[in-house]
């Protein structure tokens, strides 16, 4: 199957480049950030892992498969001694005091990190403009968002600035900008990957998500970073994805589609026209397609919102100035938390901030924040049933095409309504993947609790065929 990492560790095994040039190539590509994707760069590190790389090489010892591939990560997560800002005032002098886990596995696997990607600050966005390193660029359109809040990752991954990016998925913030920006991006069965050294922003639906070029790149780096973390006790103990498994796809004979995301007045008409094609020409394969029934939109959004509002509440409320963060003095210690809150927060965290704040306060949490985690129970029920029926479920990634920038700023509302078809599967926790087919904005594909890799199979399938 295709893949950048094989081919590049070819080359690198058959000495025909060096780590030290290749490293140095994408660092030159990423220096003029031309798209705002960079927060900073990894040049030293970076350069004295590429040289220890090309050292076994000459002395003709076996290197690993992502031994010396450069990465990108969004800067949401903990790399020890580097800045980890969360794209945010707050945190823009952090120093990292530890390595996250599943950063940590890459690097123990020879993968070289070479830069620090701009999104949404602390992933509160869906199109990486409310960030203090200016707006991500569109890959193909600089006039257009990149997609949040992981939009620094997709377009590195499709500038091929980096050979793949680690970015980190709430509510879609993997699997849009990769739709956005031509991409696989992927959110795995939560719990499958460590979360253990990624800032928290919802900690119920968080996912570490690579993006890559390819599938087989996909389950090269899912492979890695998966398994248990004493660190992180959601995490479980979960098989490896073989390459012959992906590339069987025999077993998967039906798949579903959510009426209702397509029948929504809200969608775009080129995505729904589009996305009703592309059914059409899997149906031409031979696979049978159910229509199925889900929750509305508009359900699905309030219901994610209350409780990854209420979360983030929670998680940044350690933010204060004086264990973390950028201190601002006031007249007194409350009025110092007060300031350095006011002042270092972007007008869309503390928009979350004080919504999670209501929802969790008396005489609203029962009528708000216990519906919405009674719902949530309900929306897995509803894939519970669903799943007896179809192997896959196949949906637009995002109701719109990518807005131009400035849009969403002017309109939160409509920002929050562009996730309105990924939040209902991170309410879920299951694994979903965006594939660069079938819209503008690509489609995705999703697959009960743990079966990532029949997402990875069926991906395959329709690249080959479609």
């Amino acid at each position: 199957m295709e893949s950048q990492i094989r081919e590049i560790h070819q080359l690198l095994v058959d000495q025909k480049i060096s780590c030290t040039s290749l490293i140095q190539e994408k660092l030159a590509a990423l220096k003029p950030n031309s798209h705002n994707t960079v927060n900073s760069l990894l040049e030293d590190l970076a350069l004295e892992k590429a040289k220890k790389v090309d050292e076994k090489i000459k002395n003709s010892e076996k290197i690993g498969l992502l031994e010396g591939i450069p990465f990108g990560l969004k800067d949401v997560y903990m790399l020890q001694g580097t800045l980890t800002t969360a794209s945010s005032e707050f945190l823009k002098s952090y120093k990292s005091a530890y390595t996250a886990t599943a950063i940590q596995k890459l690097i123990d696997a020879g993968a070289i990190p070479i830069v620090k990607e701009n999104g949404d600050s602390f992933g509160h966005g869906s199109s990486s403009e409310n960030t203090i390193f200016g707006a991500v660029k569109n890959a193909f359109n600089t006039e257009l968002v990149a997609g949040g809040s992981s939009g620094g990752s997709a377009v590195n991954v499709a500038k091929k600035y980096t050979v793949f990016s680690i970015g980190g998925d709430t509510g879609g913030s993997v699997r849009q900008p990769s739709g956005y920006n031509k991409v696989y991006g992927l959110k795995p069965t939560y719990g499958r990957i460590s979360r253990y050294g990624l800032l928290a922003y919802a900690s119920s639906t968080d996912c570490v998500g690579p993006i890559t070029t390819s599938i087989e790149d996909l389950r090269i780096v899912l492979n890695i970073m998966s398994g248990k973390d004493v660190k992180d006790q959601t995490t479980y103990v979960s098989d490896e994805i073989s390459e012959e498994q992906v590339s069987k796809s025999d077993t998967i004979k039906t798949i579903g589609y959510f009426k209702n995301f397509t029948e929504n007045d809200a969608i775009d008409a080129t995505i729904k026209s589009d996305f009703l094609i592309y059914i059409e020409k899997i149906k031409a394969t031979g696979i049978n397609m159910i229509a199925l029934d889900f929750f509305d939109a508009e359900t699905l959004i309030s219901t994610y919102y209350t409780l990854a509002m209420a979360e983030t509440a929670s998680n940044l409320s350690r933010l204060d100035g004086t264990n973390y963060g950028n201190r601002m003095e006031g007249e007194n210690l409350k009025d110092s938390y007060s300031i350095s809150r006011s002042k270092n927060f972007s007008e869309e965290t503390k928009r979350r901030i004080v919504g999670g704040n209501q929802v969790l306060s008396q005489g609203f949490a029962d009528d708000i924040y216990i519906k919405a985690l009674s719902i949530r129970n309900e929306i897995s029920e509803n894939f519970e049933k669903d799943f007896q029926e179809v192997a896959i479920i196949i949906s637009p990634v995002t109701p719109n095409s990518p807005p131009k920038i400035g849009d969403s700023l002017k309109n939160p509302l409509a920002m929050y309504l562009s996730d309105a078809y990924t939040v209902g599967f991170s309410l879920g926790q299951l694994p979903t993947l965006t594939i660069p087919q079938g819209t503008l904005a690509g489609v995705q594909l999703t697959a009960a609790k743990n079966n990532d890799d029949l997402l990875l199979k069926f991906a395959n399938f329709l690249k080959e065929v479609i």
